[in-house]
């Protein structure tokens, strides 16, 4: 049923037989059959008469410091009583507006007037831009319009809003019907302030329904910022997925050395019950898995690597060795849930920032408010240093390794167990020895402080992520950047490398999430959908898809090829999601955060690739109760926006803490998870 005309701009209701009970009658038969001009005009005619069909005759002139706030109204006024056609295209066009009100306010000198404007408009916005609102409250005086980059930003930069022809023509019939009522602010601001785009075709096919009624649409907003454009030309540049062929030699060495360990255990069988995987000899295992060149796969040349050592060869026989014992979690009708071994960090004080474990599982490294690094052993035992006084008067089972001054941020082991990265707030990047537990090199170049470090997947290169908004490609053998990857218009907070080392993504506190080529130091991918800043990221085993989650708690995929957002998964509640890890086989995602919980992911649902969807009546958590409402804590309740959250039906399972956020989730090549937690007292 059509939904009903718009209000008398008297406020008052309109009484059955008045003259704007009827323009309401005439309207929706307009509009059943058909005639939109006609209608708009209607329609607009009705906005300047009161219930008793007299003309409305008012000023802005009058009041300035009023007048953004009638013209806001007036424009939500319309849109909260036009047809449900045209609504979810039509709401999106409001938070430019009060964006730009509120600056004009603020820029005037009106400060009571801005702050009663947000305070009365502000709440409509908060679930789809709620953390722009936290930085555009602040702002009070004339001066802060300079000076605040967010501010600038919106000033700077036009808003894009995408709507179809219909639309774009009732809207514009409005405004110039209404000029004198607040629609020419409307228009000077799209005029100056909004790209509106044009798009052929119903309404209905460019609209979101539910609880996304109110996101932006594909490529709406500020480049860069909340818009899905990489350049004006459109065209996505050709990124290469595939992984990076092993060396020749490196392969034939590998090989030697699985077909001695084969002579040593003769007559391999393996049981295939509880999911253990078989595969009889340890070179065929490496016949599945070897990384030879594809159509698909980037150049060797393209990322010059050191010489392999003796180190690389065992490393690749372990990894064969470990997928050929892998537990398979990939199973019908939903894949299999991963065992969990969850390591609580106590008496922290709340000081622990960043976890990480070796690949191994052997060791785990804790960065502190306090600016020292701890090594744990998980195995329990001993940490021995080839440096025999370190190991007087009896070698401990923890290693504590000082040299920053600022807290230290993020932590990160070399895929051969023997290195370590740590960075801090005090603007540098260091390289301990796990041999001595020692610092060997000092990397200095970011002029702010450091939020992550990750080490490649081949361990010769490293990048950083920092505030001064820029990401850096270093070289464990360089103490200067071979790369600055600049773009992000805030913080750069976590990253992440592709799988074949040829690529580095990283996610920022502008809310996007972009994709660099090391080669050239360009962004190829611009990922945006995320309405909070952006604080993990991990890449699908095979390269092809990204996960990526934040302080928004939803958890994004996408496909890497296209650029192209897959699907949300939510169930984490209103907390922030700290970090991610995908199985061995890509098809189960882990992830934790601050609600004191890890979570696991059904991949491939919903998505559109070949998997079995979920059984018929499962909704929310897979194994618990159908359509559970989930908060923070694991039960009960939680209301975004009025209503419910409910897990996604991709959403496995939930393994609880008592009080220890997760800040750290990681599978093993066995494919169990090990994830870090820090007690809250």
């Amino acid at each position: 049923m059509a939904s009903q005309g718009p209000p008398p701009a008297s406020g008052g209701g309109a009484a059955a037989g008045s003259p704007q009970a009827l323009n309401q009658i005439v309207i929706e038969y307009l509009s059943k059959k058909g005639y939109s001009k006609t209608e708009a005009m209607l329609r607009v005619e009705s906005a300047h008469t009161d219930h008793e069909g007299r003309p409305i005759l008012s000023s802005l002139d009058d009041q300035p410091e009023l007048k953004y706030e009638k013209s806001y109204s007036h424009l939500k006024h319309w849109i909260d009583n036009s047809l449900d056609l045209y609504k979810p295209e039509l709401r999106r066009l409001l938070y430019p507006i009060f964006v730009h009100s509120l600056l004009e306010l603020v820029k005037n000198g009106y400060v009571i007037a801005s702050q009663t404007f947000y305070k009365e408009h502000a709440l409509e916005h908060e679930n789809t831009h709620g953390h722009d609102l936290k930085s555009l409250k602040a702002l009070s005086l004339p001066q802060h319009i300079e000076d605040d980059q967010l501010a600038r930003l919106y000033r700077e930069n036009k808003y894009r809003v995408n709507l179809s022809k219909t639309t774009f023509t009732l809207l514009m019939h409005f405004l110039e019907e209404t000029k004198d009522a607040g629609g020419s602010v409307i228009l000077r601001f799209i005029n100056q302030r909004i790209d509106i785009k044009t798009l052929v075709g119903r309404p209905t096919m460019f609209s979101t329904t539910g609880d996304d009624e109110a996101m932006m649409g594909e490529d709406e907003g500020i480049p860069g910022h909340t818009s899905g454009r990489l350049d004006r030309g459109g065209v996505l540049p050709h990124v290469r997925l595939g992984h990076m062929p092993m060396d020749r030699e490196l392969m034939a060495d590998v090989e030697d050395e699985l077909r001695d360990e084969d002579a040593r255990m003769k007559d391999v069988t393996r049981s295939d019950e509880l999911g253990v995987s078989t595969g009889g000899t340890l070179v065929d295992e490496f016949q599945k898995i070897k990384r030879e060149e594809s159509e698909d796969s980037p150049m060797r040349d393209v990322i010059p690597l050191p010489p392999y050592t003796g180190v690389d060869v065992e490393r690749e026989v372990r990894l064969v060795k470990e997928s050929r014992d892998k537990v398979r979690l990939h199973g019908v009708p939903s894949p299999s849930l991963p065992s969990v071994c969850m390591y609580t960090f106590h008496n922290t004080h709340d000081g622990l920032n960043c976890v990480d474990f070796s690949e191994d599982g052997a060791l785990a490294a804790a960065g502190f408010a306090e600016s020292y690094i701890r090594i744990f052993s998980l195995r329990g035992t001993p940490l021995p240093s080839i440096i025999a006084a370190e190991n007087l008067p009896t070698v401990p089972k923890t290693r504590r390794l000082t040299g920053h001054s600022g807290p230290v941020y993020g932590v990160s082991f070399s895929p051969d167990s023997k290195y370590l990265l740590s960075c801090s707030e005090d603007k540098s990047a260091r390289l301990w020895s796990l041999d001595t537990f020692t610092a060997l090199v000092v990397y200095k170049g970011h002029d702010n402080p450091i939020w992550d470090i990750k080490f490649g997947p081949f361990g010769h290169y490293f990048a950083t992520a920092s505030h001064d908004h820029t990401a850096r490609l270093w070289s464990c053998d360089h103490i200067y950047p071979l790369r600055i990857f600049a773009g992000h218009l805030n913080d750069v907070d976590t990253l992440v490398f592709h799988p074949n080392s040829a690529y580095v993504l990283t996610g920022s506190s502008d809310k996007t999430v972009r994709m660099w080529d090391i080669q050239t130091g360009n962004s190829v991918r611009l990922f945006t959908g995320h309405i909070a800043p952006v604080t993990t990221l991990a890449v699908s085993p095979d390269g092809k898809w990204l996960a990526s989650a934040g302080e928004d708690s939803v958890i994004n995929m996408w496909d890497l090829a296209s650029g192209k957002r897959l699907k949300t998964m939510r169930g984490h509640g209103k907390t922030s999601i700290y970090s991610l890890s995908f199985s061995v086989e890509g098809s189960v995602l882990v992830s934790g955060g601050a609600d004191m919980t890890v979570r696991c992911w059904d991949v491939m649902y919903g998505t559109g690739a070949p998997t079995a969807e979920a059984p018929e009546g499962v909704n929310g958590i897979l194994g618990m109760n159908d359509g559970m409402k989930l908060d923070g804590l694991g039960g009960g309740k939680v209301r975004k926006g009025g209503k419910d959250i409910v897990a996604t039906p991709d959403h496995l399972s939930v393994f609880y803490t008592k009080k220890a956020p997760v800040y750290k989730v990681q599978f093993t090549r066995k494919n169990m998870v090990l994830a870090g937690s820090g007690f809250l007292p």
